[in-house]
């Protein structure tokens, strides 16, 4: 059984890491009457983040995606990516064989798959609504954020800092930022919401990794809708520096 679930499903690695640069920037800000020291801690992550993005534009990398359905994985592609001037480009490298079977059990078995891939791919395309409002932050969400209260600093520990963003797109939703306090460089983001039913809930997040050179890129992410058991994670690895 294969889903394909690329196109409704797709959240991208680079429009998630850029809004969580973005939600740093605009949180620290509105966050600065409350604690007029977080002004120099907001420049230096905003000039180190453009420092990186012209690194991470050096390298090519693999991205592996993966679709599992109740623990099962039933799709995965490989991509060949590197960034360009609208983001990342990806080339397919390859895409698992989907299994076939014969005869009129093949043709029922067939149907089934059918329905239960439309089922998924309307549930996937609600998902990829949902994740595309949080990879597009909002400075009024912000500031009303900021005006309610609903944004605040916790340090963590190893001179990482959360920067938690509370009922940001949803009631009880929330959006968490870490932030390593030496090299100024996101750690992870995890954002906890659901779509119409607080029941149906999603979860979205994603871990930074460092390269040799210092340069911070995103490791891996992971899109769950619980409720349905569906989970999309995709895994980088393999970068190489681009050929002069």
């Amino acid at each position: 059984m294969k889903i394909s679930l690329a196109t409704a499903f797709k959240l991208s690695v680079y429009a998630l890491s850029n809004a969580a640069i973005a939600l740093v920037a605009l949180a620290g800000n509105a966050a600065l009457a409350q604690n007029p020291q977080l002004e120099e801690k907001v420049a230096a992550f905003k000039q180190a983040q453009a420092v990186n993005k012209q690194k991470l534009a050096q390298y090519t990398w693999q991205e592996t995606e993966t679709i599992a359905l109740k623990g099962e994985v039933k799709d995965t592609k490989v991509y060949q990516v590197q960034m360009g001037p609208g983001g990342q480009q990806k080339t397919e490298v390859s895409n698992e064989p989907a299994q076939s079977a014969g005869g009129r059990e093949g043709r029922l078995k067939k149907h089934v798959i059918e329905k239960k891939k439309e089922e998924f791919q309307e549930y996937g395309q609600q998902i990829g609504a949902l994740a595309k409002q949080y990879t597009q932050p909002d400075p009024d969400r912000l500031a009303q954020a900021k005006q309610q209260g609903n944004i605040s600093l916790q340090p963590v520990g190893n001179g990482v800092v959360n920067l938690i963003i509370k009922n940001y797109v949803k009631p009880n939703d929330s959006v968490t930022l870490a932030i390593d306090g030496q090299t100024k460089q996101l750690a992870s983001v995890h954002v906890d919401s659901y779509l119409d039913d607080p029941k149906d809930a999603v979860t979205i997040s994603a871990q930074f990794a460092q390269l040799p050179d210092g340069t911070n890129h995103v490791a891996s992410t992971q899109i769950n809708g619980v409720s349905k058991q569906l989970v999309v994670t995709d895994q980088n690895s393999n970068y190489q520096p681009l050929r002069q």
